[in-house]
């Protein structure tokens, strides 16, 4: 898109949008492909061998050592059909060579062994089909890491021994004795290593089990081994150019969204519009390709950036989704992409101005800093380039310590770092309250609890981290927080975004006098749900310092992808970690974690200072 495009829009929200397509339109045909990949896997593994056919009568005159063979392709072919199925329904090109691959073998397979013509037809069809629609399965590959090896081994081990034990007992009637399940598992096992078990067999069905047997070991040693020894494929990083491009944009624009600062994240990708006046920032999490916030940048070039990101997920065949965009960037998303958009939950901001402690509805908060206040605690709000080094790593050793769990938790919502260099214009506030006479001084001496902001614009900041020492007072972030907006003026900010509140309406709405019973019963379920992700409580907190509240949005591109990118989401924010045991890790350099934001996080803190 040239500048002058760019230019076709003006305002805040464009006026004459250029609609995208919806993304892969032809998804009928990857979809059936992989369906039918799907049956015909399973057909290859459990069809019965047909005994009374012309086929059968014409295959014994082969050599027994052919059927065999034929078995345990037959096996292992279904096996990687059932694997290939799901890559075919993303329209993964290496999903469609892999099966244009099998396809043929599983054909003779099924004629050599199963002696069933119309198994041949139909994987031949399905091969068919596949060469004569090749240019709908273009999408790239998916960043990945050797974690996958591991996690073939485990499935693929599981799945080889229940399938050994279905083959070992396929034959009964060519079984010498009773063998015990004990004895069966243990041929099983024997067999996939390629030796011979206890299990006895006449009429040479000892060859075809052990060759399926040793087929199945032999496909999970193969398959884990590609996956460890492959090259490695991590996820995208933002670069020095793409972060100093990315600072560029905020410093022009920055005063759009609360949650610009956070595309800054180094863990993120970047795609930018033709024009470099605005970019995408996202993270591809499980086939997902998760963007957060609105775009950044002026929103006269937002249409080229999301092109960009639309194109990208195209390409892969990834599942595009937005979260916490405000009501223009889901407009301007919806209105491009033919996306659809829902709200998911409310920012708490503050205007400086307005906020003061006095007042009937401030009163909790009033008498509990001044409680603090009383009992020694003092705060210091300041601009991260005025700290030192040496208190800055203070900090950063306490934030961690004081995380309280392994996993961290925040994306959309979280820069992931504290002190860096090149966020010296970020707000550090902290408490701190001198040890008692008798008692020494905990390990970050006389620091208690740090909140964490980052720019939002030239006059704003936002809540990127709350954390405290689980041995000081409650009420430690309601001190910090009084505190930030008081030093705001000083500091030059009017306006302060505090934490993200998922369903607040649903929750305002359900406790109100004359709700029906659909809203009460779905306060009900997230009031239950907030039991683990503290969804009402963080909703209070926010609620106690009158913030007024700005809706975010969900943006997804069918209904049906809704639970594919919670599940991504949650996995983006830390609230499911699919990262390898802690005992495997040992020895790893870890990278630089990112921190807990605004999301229910820090729930027992949380539920403390609510």
């Amino acid at each position: 898109m040239s500048d002058s495009q760019d230019a076709e829009t003006s305002g805040k929200v464009p006026t004459r949008i250029r609609r995208l397509p919806r993304g892969p339109r032809p998804e009928a045909v990857p979809t059936a492909v992989g369906t039918a990949c799907t049956l015909i896997g399973l057909m290859d593994i459990v069809f019965p061998r047909l005994r009374h056919s012309r086929v059968h009568a014409l295959a014994e005159l082969l050599p027994g050592a052919v059927s065999s063979l034929a078995a345990a392709a037959s096996i292992v072919v279904g096996l990687l059909l059932l694997m290939l199925a799901h890559g075919l329904k993303r329209r993964k090109r290496r999903a469609w060579v892999a099966a244009v691959g099998l396809l043929p073998v599983g054909a003779a397979a099924q004629l050599l062994y199963r002696h069933s013509v119309i198994g041949m037809v139909l994987s031949l069809v399905l091969m068919g089909v596949l060469l004569r629609y090749r240019a709908e399965f273009a999408a790239l590959p998916d960043p990945r890491s050797r974690w996958m090896a591991l996690a073939n081994f485990v499935v693929m081990g599981a799945v080889s021994v229940t399938v050994g034990l279905l083959i070992v007992r396929s034959h009964p009637d060519a079984i010498e004795g009773a063998p015990s399940l004990g004895e069966q598992l243990e041929h099983v096992l024997w067999g996939l290593f390629g030796f011979e078990g206890p299990v006895g067999y006449r009429h040479g069905a000892d060859y075809t089990v052990g060759y399926s047997l040793g087929a199945l070991g032999l496909l999970t040693v193969a398959t884990t081994a590609y996956l460890a020894f492959r090259p490695e494929h991590p996820a995208a990083r933002l670069t020095a150019e793409d972060e100093e491009r990315l600072r560029g944009l905020l410093a022009a624009h920055g005063r759009r969204d609360s949650l610009g600062h956070f595309a800054l994240r180094r863990d993120k990708a970047v795609v930018f519009s033709p024009t470099g006046k605005a970019a995408v920032c996202y993270r591809v999490v499980s086939g997902v390709m998760l963007a957060s916030g609105d775009p950044v940048g002026d929103v006269e070039a937002w249409p080229g950036a999301i092109a960009r990101f639309m194109e990208e997920a195209r390409a892969h065949s990834w599942t595009p989704a937005v979260m916490g965009c405000s009501e223009t960037g889901g407009e301007v998303w919806t209105r491009e992409t033919g996306l659809d958009a829902l709200e998911l939950g409310d920012e708490a901001i503050v205007d400086v101005a307005d906020f003061t402690l006095s007042g009937r509805a401030m009163r909790n908060v009033r008498q509990m800093v001044k409680r603090i206040e009383r009992a020694g605690y003092q705060t210091r709000v300041r601009r991260a380039s005025e700290l030192s080094p040496e208190e800055l790593e203070t900090i950063r050793r306490a934030a961690a310590d004081w995380r309280g769990t392994d996993t961290e938790r925040g994306f959309s919502m979280a820069l992931g770092r504290i002190g860096d260099p090149a966020d010296g214009d970020a707000v550090i506030a902290t408490a701190h309250k001198a040890a008692d006479e008798g008692t020494e001084e905990g390990p970050y001496g006389d620091l208690k609890a740090v909140l964490h902001f980052v720019p939002w614009g030239r006059d704003g900041m936002s809540l990127e981290l709350m954390r405290r020492d689980r041995s000081a007072d409650p009420g430690m972030n309601e001190l910090l927080i009084v505190a930030a907006l008081r030093a705001a003026p000083d500091l030059g900010v009017e306006r302060v975004s505090l934490n993200f509140a998922m369903f607040r309406s649903a929750l305002a709405r359900g406790e109100k006098l004359g709700a029906g019973p659909v809203l009460r019963g779905w306060r009900a379920l997230l009031v239950f749900l907030s039991r683990w992700f503290q969804i009402e409580s963080l909703y209070k907190f926010n609620a106690k310092f009158q913030p007024r509240w700005e809706p975010r949005f969900v943006v997804f591109r069918n209904t049906r992808d809704l639970p594919r990118i919670g599940l991504a989401a949650m996995q983006a924010e830390g609230f499911v970690s699919l990262a390898l045991p802690r005992l495997l890790r040992r020895g790893r350099h870890p990278e630089p974690r990112p921190c807990a934001h605004r999301h229910p996080k820090e729930g027992r803190e949380l539920q403390q200072a609510a």
